[in-house]
Formats: C-alpha cells, sequence, structure tokens
C-alpha cells in the first residue's frame, strides 16, 4: 500500500487536538490509531482528537481508504493509506500489515462491509498487539443481514414492523399487506429502499439482488447509539430524533429522553451477546408513543458527534478502555442538544 501523508494540510486547530493539546500530555503517553474506511468521518475523527485532549493523550490519527487522495477525513489525518476494497480477500492481510508496520494499537471500523471482515479477525489483530473495536462476528452477521435481524428482534419478543424475504412473499408465503418497503437485505446508507404497492414491483427488485419487504411503519424516526464496555456490559444508551436525513444520514437531529425507548434499550441490551463499542439502532415511534426496531448497526452511527456533544463521548471511552485507565462510560447525557449539519469542504 502507497503512504499518502497529509502533516502539511492538517488546520493547525485540530493538528493541536490530534496529537494532544490538552493539560497534561506526557511523551510517554504517545498512542496510534487508526480509523478505517474513513471517507467523510472528519466529525468522528475529530471527536476522538477532542477526547484524546481532554485526557492528556498524545494521539496520532492515522485513516485508510480506498483512494485517500479523495477522502476528507484521510486528508485531515496524520497519516492516510490507500486499502484494498473490504470484501476482497486482501483487506484483511493488507489491515494487519499496516498496523504492524505503523505500529497502530487501535482499528475503529466505520462501514458495514468490512465490519464481518474485521470481527473475523479479531485475534489475528490481538497476536499484533492491536485491538479492533467491534462486535462479535455471530453479532455482526446478524445486523448485516436485514432479514436475520427481524427474525432475532421477534425470536427477543422485541416490537419490530413484519418482515420477509422478498421472493418468498412473491411466492405468496408471507401474509404481509401493501404497502410494504422494500429493502436490500444487505444494505446500508438508504441504499436501495423503496415503497411497494405490488408483487411486480418486488419481483423486480428481488431479481436484481437479495431484498426483503417490511411493514410500512409511520412516526418519528429515531436512532438509539449505545456503548458496551469490553465486558459487554451496556454503558450508555443515547437517544436522537432524525428530524431531516439526506443520503441515509441525520442532517437536523435532537437528543431525547424516552423512558419506554430507555427500556427497549435495556432490553435490547441483554439480548446482544458479544457487543463491544459502539452499536446503534433505528425505531420509529407510533402515533401512540410506542417504539418498533427496524434496523442495528454494529457501528458507529452517522449521528454520533451529535450524541458526543450531548455528553455521550464514546470516543472518550474507548480511548480510556484501551490505554487501560479508568473507564468513565455513562448515561448522564444531555436531552435537547441540537445537531444542524452543513456541508463544509476540505482543500488541498
Amino acid at each position: 500500500m502507497e503512504l499518502v501523508s497529509h502533516h502539511s494540510q492538517i488546520p493547525i486547530g485540530l493538528a493541536k487536538l490530534v496529537r494532544g493539546g490538552g493539560q497534561g500530555t506526557s511523551s510517554d503517553r504517545v498512542a496510534r490509531m487508526m480509523i478505517s474506511s474513513a471517507g467523510r468521518r472528519v466529525g468522528l475523527l475529530r471527536c476522538f482528537a477532542e477526547s484524546a485532549s481532554a485526557l492528556g493523550i498524545d494521539l496520532q490519527i492515522v485513516a485508510c481508504d480506498l483512494q485517500p487522495e479523495w477522502s476528507a477525513a484521510c486528508m485531515l489525518a496524520d497519516k492516510a493509506f490507500a486499502a484494498p476494497p473490504a470484501e476482497s480477500a486482501g483487506f484483511i492481510p493488507a489491515m494487519l500489515d499496516l498496523c504492524e508496520r505503523e505500529g497502530i494499537g487501535l482499528v475503529v471500523p466505520t462501514i458495514d462491509t468490512e465490519l464481518v471482515a474485521y470481527s473475523e479477525a479479531r485475534e489475528a489483530f490481538a497476536a499484533i498487539g492491536t485491538q479492533v473495536v467491534v462486535s462479535a462476528a455471530p453479532l455482526v452477521g446478524m445486523a448485516r443481514d436485514k432479514l436475520a435481524t427481524a427474525r432475532f428482534l421477534e425470536a427477543a419478543g422485541l416490537a419490530s414492523p413484519g418482515t420477509a424475504d422478498a421472493k418468498e412473499f412473491v411466492q405468496g408465503r408471507s401474509n404481509l399487506c401493501f404497502p410494504l418497503l422494500a429493502k436490500p437485505r444487505h444494505g446500508s446508507s438508504s441504499r436501495g429502499i423503496e415503497t411497494v404497492m405490488t408483487r411486480a414491483q418486488v419481483s423486480a427488485l428481488a431479481s436484481r439482488e437479495a431484498y426483503v419487504v417490511q411493514e410500512y411503519l409511520a412516526g418519528r424516526e429515531l436512532t438509539v447509539g449505545l456503548y458496551f464496555d469490553l465486558a459487554g456490559k451496556l454503558r450508555c444508551a443515547v437517544a436522537h430524533e432524525r428530524l431531516k436525513v439526506r443520503a441515509g444520514e441525520v442532517e437536523k437531529g435532537v437528543t431525547i429522553r424516552i423512558p419506554e425507548l430507555e427500556r427497549m434499550a435495556r432490553g435490547l441490551g441483554t439480548v446482544l451477546e458479544g457487543a463491544r463499542g459502539p452499536l446503534c439502532f433505528q425505531v420509529r415511534l407510533d402515533f401512540d408513543g410506542a417504539p418498533s426496531i427496524f434496523e442495528i448497526n454494529a457501528r458507529f452511527g452517522g449521528g454520533y458527534p451529535l450524541a458526543h456533544r450531548a455528553g455521550a463521548t464514546f470516543t472518550r471511552w474507548i480511548l480510556e478502555e484501551w490505554l487501560d485507565l479508568s473507564c468513565t462510560a455513562n448515561n448522564e447525557w444531555s436531552e435537547g442538544v441540537v445537531m444542524l449539519r452543513f456541508d463544509d469542504g476540505v482543500f488541498v
């Protein structure tokens, strides 16, 4: 892999944070981590940098992506590297080589397509002294598969919309009623989601790739971010309402506390075996306020920076556990914090 270093492009304020500009920084606490498939995750990079600064840690953030020269987060990292496609056979060997060569002690995956590979290779990374922030492979596989997720939620007795394999639905092996949402079984970022009204529409979609059909839910949409410590204990559940969404990510949102939703989060936390680090789930609240889970993601949600600003500092807690510091994870985040995203640019 070709090294792409961007030290000269880092804005002074962010560079200071990345390199540990907080009080108490000491040279014997240098750490190096990597954000994998960094893409546009500048907000996540800044959260890690700010958390390291608050802890007095000299943190170097490495980033990788398919084309790092076109990644805003890669341009703002201390170093950036090109990586093979996450689903290719060469992905994990390349990442192991990079981590060993660059002395990377912590890897944070960010996209669904790489989670399975990383989860299955956790022991290989541990053998070279690298911790990967990812849940156990069976959990990751379930969350990656919308049909498996629906069956998991049903078995756990957690409210969720009726869901069926699209081909089975076309064959008449399901009693779901229109209108329905059709979703790629292994999709993400709202890719390929359509509202369907006929079996012919479902059949056409299912002929292209694996699809599921799901009962249409009306009502408010929320995301609940979850933090599990290294022992698998749920330490925080922070909810935000998705007031406006663009390209599958929240553009306008506000943190909110809803008792029934917090009970649901605790219930989900007891059945997610092998959960570690950040996860999130998405829900709809019906007109009576009853929540229904329709998706689980075994990674940082796109709206994490909102949770971070509200006090649910997952990035700090990850660094604390990685570096054997006292973990301060808690559920004392603030309600009513608003995020209004806007377009910005990195200029090279």
